[in-house]
């Protein structure tokens, strides 16, 4: 017969753990570098710089999500394809972290887009950061 003892029945303080796991296979360290498992490149990540150039009228080539009532930034959702945002690097996921040194992190979307829309040249800091896109996505204001 299998019976548990209840909890308040033990002497000693208990914590009860999940149940075993085992780890994942050992791969020699030749072959990490090119198993996903081990990918490093952590790079991929960093902020880096995107310079626009926008002739008046015309299109900036991306669209963007989120803003101060998300809580989680700005973030391009979209880039058009073959347009400059796309040549320069701009894509789905990306947070933009300033714009002409104006700070994106914690700003309404109405004013973003108000910088985006009225700028000539834009200079972009951004990073790649699709947890917190998805996350983002998920708590979308409609």
């Amino acid at each position: 017969m299998d019976q548990k003892i209840p909890y308040d029945d033990y002497q000693l303080p208990v914590v009860f753990l999940p149940s075993y796991e085992n780890p994942p296979a050992w791969i020699p360290p030749q072959e990490r570098v090119h198993h996903p498992d081990y990918n490093n490149e952590l790079t991929q990540f960093l902020p880096r710089t995107v310079v626009l150039k926008k002739p008046p009228g015309a299109q900036l080539g991306f669209n963007i999500r989120g803003g101060k009532a998300s809580q989680l930034g700005i973030f391009i959702s979209k880039v058009v394809p073959d347009s400059d945002a796309h040549r320069a690097g701009l894509q789905e996921g990306d947070q933009v972290l300033s714009v002409n040194d104006v700070d994106f992190q914690d700003i309404e979307h109405s004013r973003a887009v108000e910088i985006l829309k009225t700028a000539r040249e834009i200079v972009m800091k951004v990073r790649f950061f699709p947890y917190n896109y998805q996350r983002q996505k998920e708590r979308t204001v409609h």
